[in-house]
């Protein structure tokens, strides 16, 4: 994304050669020393100079349920994160690069089925980073994910876009009902716990992701290295302001049936389905005769075995597209066509 990731790769294959040559093979030496190459320099350079511009504009947020990142969005102290940093929680104390001691926040809303909250500093005066457009983000591109993992404040690590678009579900945990991500920006920069809320920066200095999650090999129970999710920054953009704005978002664009659900398990352990619990008076789902106690099996010919799986389907939907879903009761299969509401 401009100039300084151009540079950023032609020095990365420059200084990947520089470290496989020794020493000049006419001069008999067997020194291991090796010059760095010009390009090498400034690469270095510019990694430097981003850090510079963009780290005082990441902070860290701690309230009484732990910790987490944030970025400061605008001169009047609000700090986009993540809606699972600030949880339930209503107060917090923010720390800047550098700061003498901790500022006070309070919170100014959260939309959790995008994973993004606001809080707002009272006093104190800090720099706003800038978002840049997350839809001219490229795959391949140099990125470095800025953050305070694990409770060490002001840390950087460095990676690539490995992939954009990515539908990722993200688990509950304490205070957080968990939340499905559409269009979410993968890397390899290393996103770990304290991470979330941070930024995901390109070497134009500007804030294209907010990073969120690791991936879990499902083998092992842990964190799969280089495997990291953020929010693009122009959702993070969008529903920042809306929270800014009016304490709440009033504009999702998230595609919903209105119904309250459950994932069905048969008597074998098998998820079969995602039962229904409730519907909303009015809604889409009523509005097409799905009742509570329906299976919803299917929704645009995609398989929703889980509510996380259906959550997923949805994200992929717009709202007011209308789609067939099929739905199992008392012993039959029915499908019916649902014009969508919004989230």
């Amino acid at each position: 994304m401009g100039t300084r990731s151009i540079v950023g790769a032609a020095a990365l294959t420059v200084l990947l050669l520089a470290a496989c040559t020794d020493s000049d093979p006419g001069s008999g030496s067997n020194s291991d020393t090796v010059t760095p190459a010009p390009a090498a320099d400034a690469l270095e350079e510019t990694y430097q100079d981003v850090i510079d511009e963009v780290l005082p504009s990441v902070v860290e947020i701690r309230s009484s349920a732990g910790l987490g990142s944030g970025v400061v969005f605008d001169d009047d102290g609000h700090i986009v994160t993540n809606a699972h940093v600030v949880g339930t929680e209503q107060q917090f104390e923010v720390l800047a690069p550098g700061s003498a001691g901790p500022l006070q926040a309070t919170l100014v809303g959260t939309y959790p089925p995008n994973d993004v909250a606001v809080v707002r500093v009272t006093g104190g005066r800090l720099e706003p980073a800038t978002f840049g457009n997350s839809s001219d983000v490229r795959v391949g591109e140099i990125v470095l994910a800025m953050g305070n993992p694990l409770g060490l404040a002001a840390t950087v690590t460095n990676g690539i876009v490995s992939a954009k678009g990515r539908t990722v579900t993200e688990p509950p945990g304490a205070g957080s009902p968990g939340a499905t991500l559409p269009d979410a920006i993968q890397t390899s920069a290393d996103i770990n716990p304290g991470n979330s809320g941070g930024a995901l920066v390109d070497l134009d200095g500007e804030v294209i992701g907010i990073p969120t999650l690791a991936a879990v090999d499902p083998r092992v129970g842990a964190a799969a290295p280089g495997i990291g999710f953020a929010i693009p920054s122009n959702q993070a953009k969008r529903f920042a302001k809306q929270l800014v704005e009016n304490g709440r978002v009033t504009d999702s664009g998230r595609a919903a049936l209105g119904v309250q659900v459950t994932t069905v398990i048969d008597s074998s352990g098998k998820r079969v389905g995602v039962g229904v619990v409730d519907v909303v008076p009015g809604g889409p789902a009523a509005a097409a005769g799905i009742r509570p106690g329906d299976v919803i099996v299917s929704v645009d010919g995609k398989k929703t075995p889980t509510a996380e799986e259906l959550g997923a389907v949805l994200a992929e939907l717009q709202p007011g597209q209308r789609v067939p879903v099929t739905v199992q009761r008392e012993g039959q299969t029915l499908e019916l066509e649902v014009t969508l509401g919004e989230l």
